[in-house]
């Protein structure tokens, strides 16, 4: 007899993999700022600078923006093709989907709602009297810390580090990428292609042969 695949985890990374857009460049239009915090968000995910230290130039820029922009930012977001396809294909078999980002918790945690994910975790930014003050709250979510999420989320689920996927486009992805059992770059940054297992581009639902393969 075949043996029967085991339940995966999947982690994805948020921006510009689980969903098209880079949701600090939706806020930074409210700000004003998009394309300076462009540039700096690029050349992040090029691995050109420290993440921390452009999450807090980025995030500086939004000060004095009402929180009200978080509803109407949702309302923008375009979700990655195959998205729903391959969370419904987890769940089938009995796996786990969670998201790590280095975007923030205020959008993410509407996301999650929407797309059922098991597990999520990224920044939070400070508010103040209904509006940004420029800065983040608690531990920022960077490379290390998604890596330590992946890990995590397997031991509490059970599933062993051969049966977790890691799903990423931007170097802040790559030490995830590392512990988990399958790698695949998505509309990836070179440095992101070069180390993954597999690359793939504009269909997340591609990644649901692999599924059977862990």
């Amino acid at each position: 007899m075949t043996a029967q695949p085991r339940p995966p985890l999947v982690v994805l990374d948020c921006d510009s993999t689980t969903i098209q857009d880079e949701v600090i460049e939706l806020l930074a239009d409210a700000a004003g700022t998009r394309e300076l915090v462009a540039d700096v968000t690029e050349r992040a995910m090029r691995g050109e600078l420290d993440f921390a230290e452009s999450l807090r130039e980025r995030v500086a820029t939004l000060a004095g923006v009402p929180e009200s922009v978080f509803a109407e930012v949702y309302k923008k977001i375009r979700l990655s093709p195959g998205i729903r396809e391959l969370i419904q294909a987890v769940h089938a078999r009995d796996g786990k989907v969670a998201v790590v980002s280095g975007g923030f918790h205020e959008v993410l945690d509407l996301l999650a709602n929407d797309l059922d994910l098991d597990e999520w975790r990224a920044n939070r930014l400070e508010v103040a009297d209904g509006r940004l003050t420029g800065r983040t709250v608690g531990p920022i979510i960077d490379a290390d810390a998604k890596a330590s999420a992946l890990t995590e989320w397997a031991s509490a689920h059970d599933i062993p580090e051969q049966a977790t996927v890691a799903i990423g486009d931007g170097a802040n992805d790559l030490k995830m990428m590392a512990v988990a059992g399958l790698s695949v770059a998505y509309n990836a940054k070179p440095i992101v292609r070069a180390a993954a297992t597999v690359s793939i581009d504009n269909d997340l639902a591609q990644v649901i042969p692999y599924l059977d393969r862990l």
